[in-house]
């Protein structure tokens, strides 16, 4: 079996390929990192980086329209100096004789094929990086549910202690109605969180069947998107990198005949326009720089003993859930500031460690001295968990 590993024919390598459709993850995450690093000395980005799907979309979006207006490729196809083409197929002699062959011809790409072109480019990995962020806030509220039960099942108004040593009360969730917006906002996460491993699964079937096809010469698609638009990626020749410079200038010289308006306001727009042509231009440049850039330093500040070493840091459990109150235990009052044991405003106020409930000092070590638990919740408990709380000092 011959694999095609060499630069020869129109037909792309395989890890040409691979390399252009990895190209736009490692922008972002080059994109991101800068931006991170930016934002510890200047707080206001932290708002782009709140809505960093939206803001890459916007990005990718005038990078794969200039892109394909231009080179008929995508951003990152491009910069490999690859091409998108129409495929037409011909049928030589019978079409149902043994001897019927089929002839391949490429065209130029349709304006159609370019507006689903950016579909496929950046609406649907939008789209899939918006339900991958629901799907794992699905499963960290499903994880947390299963630790700690769900907010519906915890008690209502209890006495406990937060973690800077002050007593709150947690207000009852039953008491307050969800809108149907709510719950129909909950009813289609959950649909999402159902689904989403499936279609993700079924999506990253698809595109290893169609790159092991590719790999072995099977298909001339790399991916499903291309198959469906009927798109060839092919190695763009000496003559067509040369008519894509001269395209580009004629374009440009298009536009700045059609603008309108007196000599002055010409001026003005033909300025504004070769500025945005510059921006856009060095805006290229710099986000290639910047992926390598973004390689470099990573390599740069982690040794290869941390590569293979490497401790995996898990993120915090949640706080458990406040304790329940037994059905025989004493009732807790209304204003949190009283003692539950002798109904008055707490003097020396501690905490029994097993529930962390607050009462009077002099109160719970005589109930727990005698009872050996708590008077709220029933827990088992000694004198050695009670803990004089400082607030008031």
């Amino acid at each position: 079996m011959l694999f095609q590993v060499g630069g020869q024919g129109t037909r792309p390598t395989f890890f040409e390929m691979a390399a252009a459709q990895q190209l736009p993850s490692s922008l972002r995450a080059a994109l991101t990192y800068s931006l991170g690093v930016l934002a510890l000395r200047r707080p206001f980005i932290h708002k782009i980086l709140d809505y960093e799907d939206e803001c890459f979309a916007l990005l990718t979006l005038v990078l794969e329209t200039h892109s394909l207006r231009t080179t008929d490729g995508s951003f990152a196809e491009s910069l490999y100096g690859l091409r998108r083409r129409a495929v037409n197929i011909k049928v030589k002699g019978d079409n149902k004789g043994p001897d019927a062959r089929e002839e391949i011809n490429h065209t130029r790409l349709e304006k159609r094929q370019k507006v689903l072109s950016i579909v496929f480019l950046v609406i649907l990995p939008y789209l899939r990086s918006k339900l991958h962020s629901i799907y794992n806030k699905e499963r960290e509220a499903a994880l947390q549910a299963s630790l700690w039960g769900h907010e519906d099942e915890r008690f209502g108004d209890t006495d406990y202690i937060d973690g800077g040593g002050n007593s709150i009360v947690s207000t009852s969730g039953s008491d307050t109605e969800e809108s149907v917006r709510d719950r129909l906002r909950k009813k289609i996460r959950k649909i999402i969180a159902a689904c989403y491993p499936w279609i993700h699964a079924g999506n990253e079937g698809l595109s290893f069947a169609y790159q092991l096809l590719y790999l072995l010469d099977a298909t001339g698609f790399y991916s499903l998107g291309l198959h469906a638009l009927g798109i060839h990626v092919c190695r763009a020749t000496g003559q067509e990198l040369m008519d894509t410079s001269s395209r580009i200038s004629i374009i440009r010289s298009r536009e700045r005949e059609r603008l309108r308006g007196p000599p002055w306001l010409k001026a003005v727009q033909s300025a504004l326009l070769s500025c945005a042509y510059g921006v856009l231009d060095y805006a290229q440049t710099g986000l290639i720089a910047a992926v390598f850039f973004f390689k470099m330093m990573e390599w740069w500040y982690q040794s290869a003993e941390e590569r293979m070493s490497a401790p995996t840091v898990y993120p915090p459990p949640p706080p458990p859930p406040p304790p329940k109150v037994a059905k025989e235990g004493i009732p807790l009052p209304s204003d949190r500031t009283l003692c539950p044991l002798c109904s008055q405003k707490r003097a020396n106020p501690s905490v029994v460690a097993v529930s962390g409930l607050v009462f009077c000092y002099s109160c719970i070590f005589r109930y727990v001295s005698q009872y050996k638990q708590c008077p709220v919740t029933l827990m088992p408990a000694t004198v050695d968990q009670i803990r004089r709380l400082f607030h008031d000092v």
